[in-house]
């Protein structure tokens, strides 16, 4: 695999003006293969605060021009970049495997998500419109429409290298916004291959900048006056960390900072169904998304039953590299994120919490890289740590409950809000768990992960912040209103 998709050497460095370029220090960071550590994908460029404000410089520069093209000519690039990436899906699916950890297959399905999303955006340029109203005066016409709100930084991370960088750009181009993107320093190849494919599809010199590395460059985005507002995906403590940043000079931002999601199995729930979705949404892409499965709160008079179909599937469950087209778990992104789901077990034991399967790392036929385990933990106090705080593993809590009214309690018992999803017959409790829900994305009788393209991407609490993604609801980041009235 990799001799067969080398990183082209242009995409070690930034992407600032509209040409590739190293940091300005020179200095580069190595990205290693979670799957194989003796795979180095590259050493991608290290930057600091003063590529940013290159970057920052680029984008302000081609400000004005791209906001005077107009949506529906802007939407035409992202559709042509919607194409290229489609001819080149077999190199985008292999780079975001190899380099994030995936399976092949997961990478190809986020490809092919990307690719919807790009088409979604693309077809908003002809309705990012907004409204007449009625005069109080004669011979005035009453409107508003929206305006981009400037230069945006946009700051991504690793578990949707491709999918993730695409939900953020696409918007910001059609919207008529500059922007910067400052992936994960885990994942840089996937952002790299992204803005190249922008860059071949004619975008303007500026208009979408590339500043890789970690820390630095990022905080320079957040701090910098000429950012109109910044779209963060990561952790909760980055993103109040970044709110803060701004709130001195009201600077826009867009959190979205992860899950600790329930699905909620009650007596009358079909077990066979649910089960299924149970080890899908726990243990896809290794439990590594906001959306994951890491909840299962369970009547207790199902719950054995329950625990017998879903042990026995994890038990089934083939770890192994990415390549493998039998693997069904990945590994996971690397030696912190190992050594956090390995401590989070042994502290649930702690609590009481006992291992039904999995519980360590896996090593069985894999080359040496983070593989842990798909580990399934019963009779999980459901105040304990494991139980409240995101694991971003395959580590799936299952906690007893006595009825309905018991499993929503438990259910929003948690700071999160990014997911809820019951298994019930019962059209009153669907319903009434609609309602009572703390999440943003709901699901009933089916996996509790992902949504559509067109559909919010979005959660509650502290889950969110700001407008959605994915969705028609997203201008209200990239966008602000304006009111006109005109006599005539």
């Amino acid at each position: 695999m990799v001799d067969q998709h080398p990183v082209r050497p242009e995409h070690l460095g930034n992407f600032v003006g509209g040409a590739w370029a190293p940091a300005v220090s020179g200095g580069t960071r190595p990205n290693v293969s979670p799957a194989d550590t003796s795979d180095v994908v590259g050493h991608f460029a290290e930057s600091t605060a003063a590529d940013a404000a290159r970057a920052v410089d680029a984008a302000e520069a081609a400000l004005p021009a791209w906001r005077a093209l107009g949506p529906i000519k802007r939407a035409e690039f992202v559709r042509r970049a919607e194409r290229i990436i489609g001819e080149r899906e077999d190199e985008f699916a292999h780079a975001v495997s190899r380099e994030q950890g995936k399976l092949l297959k997961e990478a190809l399905g986020e490809v092919r998500r990307g690719m919807a999303i790009l088409d979604f955006t693309a077809g908003e340029g002809r309705r990012l419109n907004g409204s007449t109203t009625p005069a109080e005066e004669p011979r005035t016409v009453a409107m508003t429409f929206r305006q981009p709100i400037g230069v945006v930084g946009l700051i991504t991370p690793w578990n949707f290298p491709l999918t993730i960088p695409i939900w953020k750009v696409a918007p910001a181009l059609v919207a008529g916004c500059t922007s910067v993107l400052k992936p994960s320093p885990f994942t840089p190849h996937s952002a790299a291959l992204l803005v190249q494919a922008f860059a071949d599809a004619g975008l303007p010199a500026g208009v979408l900048n590339l500043v890789q590395g970690d820390r630095e460059p990022g905080e320079a985005l957040t701090n910098d006056p000429r950012v109109a507002g910044i779209s963060f995906t990561g952790s909760l403590p980055v993103g109040r960390a970044i709110h803060q940043a701004g709130a001195g000079r009201l600077m826009k931002t867009q959190l979205e900072l992860g899950g600790k999601n329930a699905v909620l199995v009650l007596a009358d729930a079909d077990l066979d169904k649910a089960a299924a979705a149970i080890v899908f949404g726990a243990f896809g892409q290794a439990g590594q998304r906001c959306s994951a499965t890491s909840r299962v709160v369970v009547d207790t008079r199902v719950r054995e039953a329950l625990l017998e179909k879903v042990v026995a599937k994890v038990a089934a469950l083939k770890v192994g590299h990415p390549s493998d087209p039998a693997a069904e778990v990945c590994p996971v992104v690397n030696e912190d994120r190992m050594n956090a789901c390995l401590d989070a077990v042994a502290k649930a034991q702690k609590a009481g919490a006992k291992v039904a399967v999995g519980g360590g790392r896996f090593t069985d036929g894999v080359p040496n890289g983070y593989y842990v385990q798909p580990t399934v933990l019963r009779d999980v106090p459901w105040d304990c740590e494991i139980a409240q705080e995101e694991i971003f593993g395959p580590v799936l809590s299952v906690i007893d409950c006595d009825g309905f009214d018991d499993a929503m309690r438990i259910s929003n018992s948690v700071k999160y809000g990014m997911s809820g999803t019951i298994f019930t017959q019962n059209p009153a409790h669907i319903f009434e768990a609609l309602e009572r829900f703390e999440a943003g994305m709901l699901h009933v009788n089916r996996p509790g992960v992902g949504a559509y393209a067109h559909l919010p991407h979005m959660g509650a609490k502290q889950s969110q912040y700001g407008a959605p993604e994915c969705s028609p609801e997203v201008w209200d980041f990239y966008t602000e209103w304006r009111s006109a009235c005109i006599s005539f």
